[in-house]
């Protein structure tokens, strides 16, 4: 019953729950010991409210936020909480003290002072907000970025401010109690003073060398910065803040490219949640400034995902255009019609090509590059189960989708047949539960479902504990652990120092990557991984969610895997191990196979899962695998070969690209001088930027102009 009202109520805890239903219930509370009247009684109701408030508002509950939205904000509740104390001191028959006319004077010019207040923090705000905001561009040599306001001034502002009336409520109440006024206007004095000194306090912030530059003078200093670093390779990229993912399994093959590289985002939540990189990040959010930024040096410009924003940089004929996507699979996506627009799409192997011919969406084949998938260089191959140690089985399920196609994941009608023969299996296994970190977003069924299996899995894993047959190595455990804390330790300090910049501006004007600092983490966290591993018995049933350990480090500790129709089919099959795939559409083993390249080498469950068997004979004895030589010849299909390395086919189709769009702009410039083109005439033609062309405004905004 609890779970159900927690995922009603939207909460993400039993304890937000219970903070919500008292904060919720605080308030008639407070109206009937108003009313009683008892001041005890309204102390003790106020107390809980604050303090329920106060608490969900950390945690940034769902639910506070929802009220907003049904005029009961923050605001309005502390309004409320006044104007029944207002209410108590009348029922005390204290209306004609003047500690009653202080407190209705007292709330009246604290609700004054909120204006100044709310429009102060919002002009700081919007002065720091940065028309383009970098990660690894020296701005700081270019342009004066002063310093944020100090945290304590705008975090969490307005609820701030408004708890300073804490001061007069509570001193108010004692006078009420006391029947002596000297408390009360002594607490009243302390709140509006206080409040006045708040205000006071953001006021330089407004002002004067306290304030970023304007607009012009930072994109000019962007593109000072651009015409000294000559971008060549540009990852273009822009979605919500969920798809972030997107682009960080990117920037590893970034930082390997052997042309200058850029990355360029669209939305800020994207920088925020963008991972670590030693490549310069510039986040556009408004198309008028990209298209103004200087990126004449770009030949190639690399997309992973087909949305509209990429109208902005697609109108720019002097570099190419690629569609490189966020993964490789059967799924439709994968052949978005959409894909015609760009220059060249590249698949990882043999089958993207194929997908897009039998797809038959325009993309011509001349148009389609194999060049392997560079992210995929951590996946190990197989060798066979370790001596002494119990095969480990992954499930790793994708998520349900947005159209409820029943075939878009097996956790909802197979999940729990899966992990329940799984952990029954005799001769045993281990398994592990990673789903997708969408799983439960759109369907409560799907949500539902995940949490049994996680409850399926724990159980297991507790059994397995107290069962004697199954030991560990308790020491090497023990020592595994001590490395985990000193590791996570050491990435805290890290972390810490410089610590997070105070707003936008600062982060663009300090974030230069530490590359010393950058190769440590990257060290720490590989070594971390690895003691991750050692910490518990390498028979342990284990739920894992989160980034860390990642999924590729979840294939190299297992032997198989079960999972859905999606990249991380394809990307598996990189290591060579045995695989399952169900066909929760329950559309037939051949059928299935038809339809989705990934799987012919898998084998196939049905919801019941009854087929797992053939999975885990596989796995233990691999001389016998019937689908051994099948996954060999499907890995290339879907990957490409082994050598060239995929990093380096990636480089040599960027390098070949860039001649091209070279090749193009010399074109352009041959034929318009043989039409004797007026030079200035021909330098505007043949770079034909957006910052060069003259269109409107309105043009650029709505990316619908010619170009």
């Amino acid at each position: 019953m609890i779970s159900t009202a927690i995922r009603v109520a939207r909460v993400g805890s039993a304890a937000e729950l219970a903070a919500a239903a008292l904060m919720i219930l605080g308030f008639p509370a407070l109206m009937l010991a108003a009313l009683v009247p008892s001041v005890p009684a309204f102390a003790a109701a106020a107390a809980v409210t604050y303090l329920a408030d106060h608490f969900l508002h950390r945690k940034n509950s769902y639910l506070v936020n929802r009220l907003s939205k049904v005029r009961a904000g923050l605001s309005i509740r502390f309004l409320i909480r006044q104007l029944l104390l207002i209410l108590l001191l009348a029922r005390l028959s204290l209306a004609d003290n003047l500690i009653f006319y202080g407190a209705v004077a007292c709330f009246i010019a604290f609700y004054g002072l909120q204006a100044p207040h709310g429009a102060l923090v919002t002009l700081i705000r919007n002065r720091r907000r940065m028309p383009v905001a970098t990660r690894n561009v020296d701005l700081k040599s270019r342009i004066r970025i002063p310093d944020a306001p100090p945290r304590r001034l705008l975090h969490r502002s307005a609820e701030k401010m408004l708890h300073l009336d804490l001061f007069a409520v509570v001193c108010i109440l004692v006078s009420a109690a006391v029947d002596d006024s000297a408390a009360g206007f002594a607490g009243i004095g302390v709140t509006i003073a206080l409040g006045c000194l708040y205000v006071l306090a953001l006021v330089p912030y407004v002002r004067g060398r306290r304030t970023p530059p304007k607009a012009d003078a930072v994109l000019a200093a962007v593109d000072d910065w651009l015409a000294v670093y000559k971008p060549e390779t540009v990852l273009y990229f822009s979605g919500s803040k969920d798809s972030a993912y997107q682009v960080n399994m990117w920037l590893e093959t970034m930082e390997q490219l052997e042309t200058r590289p850029l990355i360029i985002l669209r939305e800020r939540a994207i920088l925020t949640n963008l991972a670590p990189t030693t490549v310069p990040v510039i986040c556009v959010p408004g198309g008028v400034h990209l298209m103004n930024l200087d990126l004449s040096t770009v030949r190639v410009a690399l997309y992973a995902a087909n949305v509209g924003k990429n109208i902005h940089l697609l109108r720019v004929p002097t570099m190419k255009h690629v569609f490189i996507g966020h993964g490789d699979s059967d799924k439709l996506a994968s052949v978005n019609p959409y894909s015609k627009v760009y220059d060249e799409v590249w698949t990882a192997g043999r089958a993207g090509r194929d997908r897009y011919a039998i797809a038959d969406v325009g993309v011509r084949d001349e148009d389609i590059v194999e060049v392997g998938r560079p992210q995929l260089a951590p996946i190990q191959s197989w060798q066979g189960v370790p001596d002494g140690r119990i095969p480990t089985v992954l499930y790793a399920p994708t998520w349900e989708g947005w159209d409820g196609n029943p075939g878009n994941t097996s956790i909802v009608l197979a999940g729990e047949n899966i992990v329940k023969k799984l952990v029954k299996a005799d001769p045993p296994v281990r398994v592990l539960y990673k789903p997708h970190p969408f799983t439960g977003t759109v369907s409560a069924e799907a949500g539902a479902a995940h949490r049994c299996i996680t409850a399926l899995v724990e159980k297991a894993a507790a059994e397995r504990a107290a069962d004697s047959r199954f030991t560990g190595d308790t020491a090497a455990q023990d020592r595994a652990t001590e490395e985990l804390a000193r590791i996570e330790a050491r990435l805290a300090e890290l972390a810490g120092v410089g610590g997070d910049k105070g707003d936008e501006a600062e982060a663009t004007r300090d974030g230069i990557v530490d590359v010393d600092k950058h190769e440590e983490i990257a060290r720490l966290r590989a070594e971390w991984n690895g003691a991750y591993w050692r910490s518990f018995p390498s028979h342990e049933h284990r739920v894992i969610t989160g980034a860390e350990p990642r999924l590729y480090d979840c294939f190299n500790v297992s032997d198989a895997m079960v999972s859905d129709i999606s990249s991380v089919v394809s990307d598996f099959i990189a290591s060579g191990k045995p695989y399952a795939v169900t066909d929760s559409a329950e559309l037939g083993v051949e059928e299935f196979k038809r339809q989705n390249t990934a799987v012919r080498a898998a084998t196939i469950l049905s919801n019941s899962a009854a087929e797992l068997g053939d999975l885990l004979d596989a796995v233990r004895d691999p001389s016998s695998d019937p689908l051994a030589k099948d996954r060999g010849e499907l890995k290339r299909y879907l990957l490409g070969p082994d050598e060239p390395k995929s990093i380096d086919q990636f480089n040599t189709a960027v390098a070949n690209l860039a001649l091209k769009a070279e090749a193009r702009n010399v074109g352009q410039v041959s034929r318009l001088g043989a039409a004797n083109a007026d030079p200035a005439e021909t330098a505007e033609l043949t770079n034909a930027l957006p910052r060069q062309r003259g269109a409107s405004a309105g043009e650029e905004a709505d990316g619908v102009s010619a170009g």
